[in-house]
């Protein structure tokens, strides 16, 4: 090697020290909303002193945004941490060779369903998905009790979803192909395009027409269920599904997960353990009602127990790997109103 090369050489490598080592800041992708996800980043800067640099997603684009930015990355890694408001997207990650294993012991006493069982993600703070519906076009009694009553012609043009290619209603219809099967999720798609389910931009979109009366009920999450009833005091929520033999309520943890290669690690690690914390679980129950996984974490009296909700039971893994195979199936549905 000459001289002017061994000089070069020696450059990168200090540079690459210097931004490894003696940096005081950690970089946040999320895919949760900002208004309750900034909120706590900056309780951890205040309580550590460590710089966050947080890259929220788009209420539209929810969790494809920047998980479609740490896979072009995945050679030049920008990012140290992703903080995802369901599992599917970090199993991606993990799939696609993207994140590092890390086993905190903050998360000892978190149900093992709620955690890769190889470390690469950890779940805390669960939604879960719900039928919201607006008390003064919907008496209790016509009230759908599970996710097959809203292709029922009494609900005909009068339900409301969001848009099935982002956030947590992919996760929400990736889980239903896993459990029902190919053919009769189709048929259940072909059903709610038939009663001519309304496609909204997203969850905060449901929220808003149902609250509005543009729509008697909608599938949205407990934390824009929370936020409707804030808004109107008569708004309904409804657990589906809740039989014996019902297919139960989609759980929905938020997880998070360490990117391999990051500039940050140690201080990526740091920002795990403060985010599955009991004291976390207990901000985000506060603030948009998430339910903790955690025992023992104190709540408002308006977020649910996990103890009385029968849940989907999945395997997070298999409804990761089902979404790639209906990709182009949820894309010819989120279509079918525009034709």
């Amino acid at each position: 090697m000459n001289k002017g090369k061994l000089l070069l050489a020696i450059l990168l490598s200090n540079m690459l020290l210097s931004c490894n080592s003696n940096s005081n800041e950690v970089v946040v992708y999320t895919s949760v909303d900002q208004i309750f996800s900034e909120p706590i980043l900056k309780d951890f800067e205040k309580e550590t002193g460590i710089k966050v640099k947080a890259v929220f997603d788009t209420e539209e684009t929810k969790s494809t945004g920047v998980l479609n930015r740490l896979i072009a990355e995945k050679d030049n890694p920008q990012c140290d941490l992703f903080w995802s408001g369901d599992p599917m997207r970090a199993i991606v990650l993990k799939q696609k060779g993207i994140t590092s294993p890390y086993r905190s012991h903050v998360a000892d006493d978190i149900n093992p369903v709620f955690k890769d069982p190889e470390n690469h993600w950890t779940g805390f703070s669960a939604r879960a998905r719900v039928l919201i519906y607006n008390k003064k076009l919907l008496p209790e009694k016509d009230v759908p009790q599970s996710i097959f009553d809203l292709t029922k012609e009494k609900y005909k043009g009068k339900v409301v979803i969001a848009n099935p290619l982002f956030g947590t209603t992919t996760f929400h219809f990736a889980a239903l192909f896993t459990l029902l099967g190919d053919e009769k999720a189709k048929e259940f798609l072909a059903a709610l395009e038939k009663n001519k389910v309304v496609i909204a931009s997203s969850n905060g979109d449901v929220k808003k027409r149902v609250v509005q009366g543009e729509a008697v009920c909608g599938l949205t999450d407990t934390d824009d269920a929370n936020e409707a009833l804030k808004e109107r005091a008569d708004i309904g929520i409804v657990f589906l599904d809740q039989k014996p033999l019902g297919l139960g309520s989609l759980i929905m943890p938020n997880t998070v997960c360490l990117i391999k290669n990051s500039h940050n690690a140690e201080n990526a690690k740091r920002l795990f353990d403060y985010l599955i914390s009991k004291e976390t679980e207990a901000k985000l129950a506060q603030s948009c009602a998430q339910m903790p996984l955690h025992k023992g974490v104190s709540v408002p009296v308006n977020v649910p127990s996990l103890d009385n909700i029968i849940p989907m039971k999945i395997d997070y893994e298999k409804t990761a790997e089902k979404l790639n195979s209906i990709v182009k199936i949820l894309e010819q549905f989120s279509r079918y109103d525009k034709k």
